[in-house]
């Protein structure tokens, strides 16, 4: 993988199951559930998944980068005005942090090393 180019969105959720049964046989997307509160999706054209949340949902993309060196791109982003809003946490599969940008749009940066 490449460093800083988008690897994964995320979405949030209220319903996984109607999450499943709406994208699957609409656009023919698999699934793989980890635990109660998260699918991932493939077959989409860019892989993703689906976090589920109580709250009402308005503008629930996330967009998600890899770097191999998580420290390090943490601490470039902070340098640039980024604030980290997630510090970073492990995950199935790796470990990421959030940021927000000047704009405060949120996204993640995860690593598999």
């Amino acid at each position: 993988m490449k460093n800083t180019l988008i690897n994964y969105v995320e979405f949030k959720a209220n319903d996984l199951q109607k999450i499943k049964d709406f994208y699957g046989p609409t656009f023919g997307w698999s699934f793989t559930d980890y635990g109660p509160d998260y699918v991932a999706f493939s077959d989409s054209g860019l892989e993703g998944g689906f976090e589920r949340t109580e709250e009402k949902v308005t503008n629930g993309a996330l967009i998600v980068l890899y770097h191999e060196d998580l420290e390090g791109i943490r601490d470039k982003v902070a340098k640039a005005g980024g604030t980290i809003v997630k510090d970073i946490f492990s995950f199935p599969g790796g470990r990421r942090f959030h940021f927000t940008d000047p704009s405060r749009n949120e996204l993640a940066i995860w690593s598999d090393k």
